[in-house]
């Protein structure tokens, strides 16, 4: 076995090898009331961003003393933050910056946020030698009832608007419903309302969760969808995971540990996702996003049809109702369909007919911000951080014109000769213009015109000029889209700050 040296301040402890059992049993302490099973345990959370400081709530209410660890000495010390003092949370300490390393070798549970690469810390190392080593999700799963049952997306594009549909149709239906993890609200803040709420008050049926391959990084155990859904597989984080086929590996996992009905759907045709899922393929109903048995969809007729006969569903879904802009949001709507029939929670595909036109997708995913005196629509997709996610909006704005915003910080795709910004010349044919910003704007703008792009390509400093240079070009009826295939980073917080700002320059046009 392959241990990984410890950082230990400045200094590398070297590690000394030893076996990992093949099946590693953790000891669980139950105090009197479950809900205080980590009583007199000590739990480490390691990332104290939005999900690490929700586990590190979370284990407090379960009663576990625990030791907040964060590398950000920036950071404010988290011990007179309301949402702490509210759980009495006397058994907290944050640690910022260097820490002793003991911190994690001594505690009985280590909690990972999403962000926090396992080479960092020690952690493979840990994990490898029998330490309960989990990742926020999994920590979260554990806490839940067994009857909540789980749907969990995941995917390169489409996860946030999927999920959003999926919540909106069962709270169409009256069934209470969990919507977040990578989408925002973490499924650690679900599991503390179960935590420190009276039993009886417990009405929580479903949690519909988006799931990124970074959560995914600590194989679970206690997180068990009833649906797992790999929506797609592009070229995305690979500065992390090296190459397609870990990416597709770590997606994949979320078809490791599956309860109930165990339906998994997949993305039709793609070589990795294919390979990865190989070792799975006994533990769930395979369906597929694309092909029978699945799904399929007529985008001119605006038909979905679905024939999944191992789980008894054979119909169709009416999407020409739908307000949320954009064909690839026929996709999501089916998926998210099917995904919540799959649940056997009593819906029925026939019945989220009436739910379609009602169907909202999420901020900075093709957003309509704005209408100005011009006649101009102001779409916000700022979540368009790569290639594809901007290929699949500008394929569902077919018919309008638009001047399409491009720019940011391209991501890093490892191996390849371009950025792949040339996949866009075709959708972007018959378009207003093409305004390029930021850091890779210059990059893009080459990438463009040396390929052949038909329409004027500009080049802008950044997106407020973008903005001013959109507003020019731009005509009645015409649409202005951000939808920049870059992360935001250059620029911007995230992508969400992003958008906002576009949302700002928007409304003072």
């Amino acid at each position: 076995m392959e241990l990984l040296p410890l950082n230990y301040g400045n200094k590398t402890l070297p590690l000394k090898s030893t076996p990992s059992p093949k099946i590693t049993c953790f000891r669980t302490i139950r105090a009197c009331s479950p809900r205080q099973d980590l009583k007199g345990r000590t739990v480490a959370v390691v990332g104290l961003g939005i999900s690490g400081k929700a586990a590190a709530r979370l284990a407090l209410a379960r009663g576990a003393s625990v030791v907040g660890i964060d590398q950000d000495e920036s950071l404010s010390s988290l011990e007179h933050d309301r949402s702490f003092m509210a759980l009495n949370s006397t058994g907290f300490k944050t640690v910022l910056g260097n820490f002793d390393w003991n911190l994690l070798n001594d505690a009985d549970v280590v909690v990972v946020s999403p962000g926090v690469p396992l080479e960092k810390y020690g952690l493979s190392y840990l994990l490898q030698s029998g330490k309960q080593v989990m990742s926020e999700l999994d920590f979260a799963a554990e806490a839940l009832p067994k009857s909540v049952k789980i749907l969990a997306v995941t995917g390169t594009n489409g996860k946030s608007t999927t999920v959003t549909f999926a919540g909106q149709m069962l709270n169409h239906f009256g069934i209470d419903t969990f919507v977040g993890g990578n989408l925002g609200t973490s499924l650690s803040e679900a599991a503390i309302q179960h935590v420190t709420s009276p039993a009886q008050e417990c009405k929580l049926k479903v949690a519909v969760v988006e799931v990124s391959s970074y959560q995914m990084a600590i194989p679970c155990v206690y997180f068990r969808p009833s649906v797992s859904v790999v929506l797609n597989l592009t070229p995305d984080h690979l500065e992390r995971h090296k190459t397609m086929l870990d990416y597709a590996e770590h997606k994949c996992r979320l078809f490791s540990h599956m309860t109930n009905v165990k339906l998994g759907l997949l993305s039709f045709g793609n070589q990795h996702l294919d390979e990865a899922v190989k070792k799975y393929w006994n533990k769930f109903n395979p369906a597929w996003i694309g092909a029978f048995p699945g799904l399929e969809i007529d985008t001119e007729a605006k038909i979905a049809t679905f024939k999944v006969p191992d789980i008894g569903i054979e119909s169709q879904l009416q999407l020409g109702s739908m307000r949320a802009m954009g064909k690839h949001n026929y996709y999501n709507a089916a998926v998210a369909a099917l995904s919540v029939a799959g649940l056997d929670v009593g819906v029925h595909i026939e019945d989220i007919n009436s739910t379609i036109e009602k169907l909202r997708s999420p901020p900075h995913r093709m957003q309509v911000v704005h209408k100005d005196i011009h006649g101009v629509t102001w779409v916000d997709d700022s979540k368009a951080t790569n290639v594809e996610a901007t290929y699949a909006g500008l394929m569902g704005l077919k018919g309008k014109k638009s001047v399409i915003l491009l720019g940011g910080l391209a991501k890093v795709l490892v191996g390849q000769v371009s950025n792949g910004f040339e996949e866009l010349i075709e959708p972007l044919t018959g378009h207003r213009c093409v305004i390029t910003f930021g850091a890779s704007g210059t990059m893009i703008h080459q990438e463009l015109s040396g390929n052949g792009l038909g329409i004027p390509c500009i080049q802008a400093t950044n997106l407020k000029d973008a903005v001013k240079q959109a507003r020019k070009m731009a005509k009645r009826g015409d649409a202005i889209v951000l939808s920049p295939a870059c992360a935001s980073f250059d620029e911007f917080r995230n992508f969400e700050h992003r958008g906002m700002v576009f949302r700002e320059l928007a409304l003072s046009s």
